[in-house]
């Protein structure tokens, strides 16, 4: 399989696109030494999510490595942050500019479009048939895009990013409603720093499935890393911190779950 996903009864769907680290032999065998850390993985988050399943939630997961593809990227490779520095579809260097071929190596546009096809297009086709199975039940459904990122990397922005970081492309990708609630849910928490359509707006699924006129609510989070793991290789999960933040994901996820859910 090209994805892990579950089914759930509830009318939301959390989406981990960024959380494989599987890569395809003959796309390794192109790539410099730097590709094999995978540096840049979304590491634990479906550990760190493991309570969805018992909510209720569907949960669809990525198998292979954003260094592949990238499922957040639009398959136009158009750049989601007009102006600012950012990784495409199919990266050629990590976070830190480390190149991930070797020189004269990237891939080429055909190659591009061989991997859209075999890779970026099954998990879009699952996202999407999810959504309107979900929709078809219960009328409305919501999209929770789930990521992390190291806390610090110059290249995207200058000193530390919140802990807990919203993106709803603006306000266009869900009702104003249900971004609220959410995000008072973290502030009344208050053990951790904040920020709505900062940094983050939300990628390529918050922006192109959230369509709140029809019914689709999407929003992103993107968590600091240090919330839950060690930011440095090997990237240990951190029981200590995940005890402390999980009953906060799980108040998040419910609250999304019941603003969408309700009548």
């Amino acid at each position: 399989m090209d994805f892990q996903f579950s089914e759930g009864k509830l009318p939301l769907l959390v989406s981990m696109p960024h959380v494989g680290t599987d890569i395809p032999d003959d796309i390794a065998a192109t790539f410099a030494p730097a590709a094999s850390v995978k540096t840049d993985t979304d590491w634990h988050l479906v550990r760190l999510y493991d309570f969805l399943k018992e909510m209720g939630v569907s949960v669809l997961s990525a198998r292979w490595s954003r260094y592949v593809i990238d499922l957040n990227r639009p398959p136009e490779n158009t750049n989601l942050y007009p102006g600012q520095d950012t990784t495409g579809l199919c990266p050629v260097d990590t976070f830190g500019r480390e190149a991930l071929y070797p020189e004269g190596g990237t891939p080429t546009e055909a190659e591009v479009q061989r991997r859209l096809k075999l890779y970026w297009q099954p998990y879009h086709t699952q996202l999407r048939s999810e959504l309107a199975r979900l929709k078809a039940i219960h009328g409305k459904v919501a999209l929770w895009d789930a990521h992390s990122i190291a806390s610090h990397v110059p290249r995207f922005f200058e000193g530390k990013l919140p802990d807990l970081n919203f993106g709803t492309a603006d306000g266009a990708s869900c009702d104003t409603g249900m971004t609220d609630a959410i995000v008072s849910v973290a502030r009344r928490h208050g053990g951790y720093s904040l920020a709505v359509n900062g940094r983050f707006k939300g990628g390529h699924i918050t922006r192109h499935y959230g369509k709140p006129a029809g019914n689709v609510h999407a929003i992103q989070l993107e968590m600091c890393q240090s919330t839950y793991m060690d930011e440095t290789a090997p990237y240990a999960y951190r029981e200590d911190l995940a005890r402390d933040v999980q009953p906060l994901l799980k108040e998040l996820v419910q609250t999304c779950a019941n603003w969408v859910g309700a009548k």
